[in-house]
């Protein structure tokens, strides 16, 4: 059976809380919810459970099952819908190794679960395990060696005058897929050694891979982030093509056009900008800041459409492109992040999260300073009436320019969804490089604000200034309600 092509994950950038949220914030049980509501619903295949970054709930098929038993009898939890987990990686998550063992062993409990529920022919309800911030492939082979030598063939082993499996029954699925999540530059651009490796390694020909969207966007640009991903996208095709392997590409979008531009009205235009890909996130906003119909629709739409060849590159033209792109985002976001982190300590939450450590570099290459995740950093720039999708695109000559057009179809449309909500009446309030580079930037591209979302801007603007912070966070969601995300 071929991956979901649609996953529905648990990615907070909704305006507007999940109409069945005990609060604003969605706890355990909510997601609980939101895992039935993904299947029944909106007709996805996959749900995402997450274990990295988060406190989670290690018996969501047991709720599942025993919550909505008549659904699940109808409908095969392992079958056509399957769960999977997000795991952290110890490589990078000290703090959270162990969540690791804890979420790994909950595969086996999980599968007994489902035994119970539908007898001893019942598939698996979780096969897939992602591994996230993966810069080499011994990232991936660590945790499936793990989960070979230490859950699987312990139950082997003897304890007093038995055997683990004899004491406590037996352990399986007896292989689960792990698949890489890639998320900074090196690891995009190198995907293909990461992929060949992991089939050489395991034997498997047919394997998951999935390229984050948000996070490179934080780290190099949103422009720069689509290119990388065209680049590592060609390379994948290629190594299916050379070594006779099927590699299933996965890409984490979010609703903002920072974050990838993903929405239910814009679903098509995803599928023609990246044809290869099988799997497609939708995140909070997509499912609950849109009408009910618009994402059944879009999610029918995605399930149906076959995956094809990528868009073909030059990539000695491209790559030079996203390092100019890079380094000029660089310089500005170094600029931006006091004014930043400011704004973005009143943007409301909308799921339980612990901090995330890891992947953003600047800490540990640029001069030591912290930005917010994605989706606080792109609010806080959009509720300061500066999409980040402006930033570093003054620097483009006009044939580079031309040169990204013919390889990133959406351009121009991802451009223009973002720039609308561009306020040059708060450009005063950012250093004086960004004025310059941004004024060079509208004048290149051309923009229509949006009156509405420029007057709360405004007002933004206003607030901070006077300290009124309770007011601030108000107009941060109304401001989100005209752009149907938060960040």
């Amino acid at each position: 059976m071929e991956p979901a092509r649609v996953k529905s994950t648990q990615h907070p950038d909704n305006v507007y809380p999940a109409f069945f949220s005990e609060s604003e914030i969605m706890g355990g049980n909510d997601e609980i919810k939101e895992a039935f509501y993904a299947f029944s619903h909106l007709g996805c295949h996959e749900q995402l459970w997450d274990a990295e970054g988060k406190e989670t709930d290690n018996f969501v098929v047991k709720k599942l099952l025993t919550r909505y038993e008549r659904y699940f009898k109808e409908h095969i939890l392992g079958d056509r819908i399957v769960l999977s987990l997000r795991i952290p990686n110890p490589n990078v998550e000290k703090s959270e190794a162990k969540i690791l063992l804890e979420a790994l062993n909950s595969i086996t409990r999980s599968y007994d679960i489902v035994k119970l529920f539908y007898g001893e022919d019942a598939k698996p309800p979780i096969i897939d395990v992602y591994v996230p911030m993966v810069q080499s492939a011994d990232d991936v082979l660590k945790v499936h060696e793990y989960y070979q030598e230490y859950i699987i063939n312990q139950q082997n082993k003897p304890i007093r005058k038995t055997t683990i499996k004899q004491w406590l029954g037996e352990f399986g699925p007896k292989n689960v897929l792990v698949t890489p999540l890639v998320e900074d530059k090196e690891s995009i651009l190198d995907a293909h050694n990461i992929a060949r490796t992991l089939i050489e390694k395991t034997g498997n020909k047919t394997i998951r891979f999935w390229f984050a969207r948000s996070d490179p966007a934080l780290n190099y640009g949103s422009t720069t982030t689509a290119l990388m991903l065209k680049v590592a996208l060609q390379r994948l095709h290629n190594l299916e093509q050379e070594l006779g392997a099927t590699i299933y590409p996965i890409i984490g979008c979010g609703s903002a056009p920072f974050r990838g531009n993903f929405r239910p009205d814009n679903a098509e235009k995803m599928l023609e900008g990246y044809p290869s890909i099988q799997t497609f996130t939708i995140q909070s906003s997509f499912k609950y800041d849109h009408p009910i119909e618009e994402v059944q629709a879009a999610v029918k739409i995605i399930n149906e459409t076959k995956r094809s060849a990528p868009v073909p590159i030059d990539e000695a033209k491209i790559l030079p492109i996203i390092e100019k792109l890079t380094n000029a985002y660089e310089e500005e976001i170094k600029l931006l992040a006091p004014l930043i982190n400011k704004v973005a300590a009143h943007v409301p939450s909308r799921r339980l999260r612990k901090l995330h450590v890891g992947l953003f570099g600047y800490s540990r290459s640029s001069g030591g300073f912290t930005l917010p995740r994605a989706i606080k950093f792109t609010a806080a720039l959009y509720s300061l009436g500066l999409p980040p999708e402006l930033l570093s695109l003054s620097v483009l000559t006009s044939e580079e320019i031309g040169t990204i057009k013919e390889v990133y179809s959406n351009f121009e449309q991802d451009y223009q969804d973002a720039a609308q909500y561009f306020n040059m009446d708060n450009l005063h309030l950012f250093p004086e490089l960004i004025q310059e580079r941004i004024k060079e930037t509208v004048r290149k591209f051309p923009v229509t604000p949006e009156r509405k979302h420029a007057k709360i801007t405004s007002i933004i603007a206003a607030n901070l200034e006077k300290e009124q912070f309770d007011v601030v966070k108000e107009d941060i969601v109304r401001a989100g309600m005209i752009r149907k995300f938060l960040g």
